[in-house]
């Protein structure tokens, strides 16, 4: 398995996973997967990842901004999606702990996520490469007219942010 930078080219593929998770109905609050345009519009310091095999992009993972603020430039929201047939398989946490040496070299001193309860894959996924619970956001929205948690999670780094 190849981590490395995502390329406009790999657009069709990473959308074909991201509507897999969607399809899932425990990834995201989403229900469509945006246009090129948009989605690459969320990606904060060129900080986007792929993993590839010799069947394809297997999985993908990026850090978008939590919010425009100086106070918070080194805090990154992260998003990691696999493609179904390679879910189990360590594709996650390779990518993830890519994303976290990637995110550190560029200043990111904490990365969150925001995660359904019932995703534990996911959740555990987070906590194998360091993050931890801060909290849950109850009924904090709707999918397909139902109210919906999102447990809150952040990785603090070691070696970024420590003056």
């Amino acid at each position: 398995m190849n981590i490395r930078n995502f390329r406009k080219e790999d657009w069709m593929q990473v959308k074909e996973i991201y509507e897999q998770g969607i399809a899932t109905g425990q990834a995201t609050f989403e229900t469509t997967a945006p246009s090129f345009e948009k989605w690459e519009s969320t990606i904060a310091a060129n900080l986007c990842l792929v993993a590839e095999n010799e069947e394809g992009i297997q999985g993908w993972c990026k850090i978008s901004k939590v919010s425009d603020r100086c106070v918070y430039e080194g805090v990154g929201e992260v998003s990691v999606y696999v493609r179904d047939v390679s879910r189990g398989k360590g594709v996650g946490k390779k990518l993830l702990q890519a994303m976290i040496k990637e995110s550190e070299a560029k200043g990111f001193w904490t990365l969150t996520a925001g995660i359904f309860p019932e995703n534990i894959p996911s959740l555990r996924l987070h906590q194998s490469v360091g993050f931890r619970e801060v909290g849950i956001r109850q009924r904090i929205g709707k999918l397909n007219g139902v109210w919906r948690d999102v447990v809150l999670l952040e990785r603090r780094s070691p070696v970024v942010g420590i003056d």
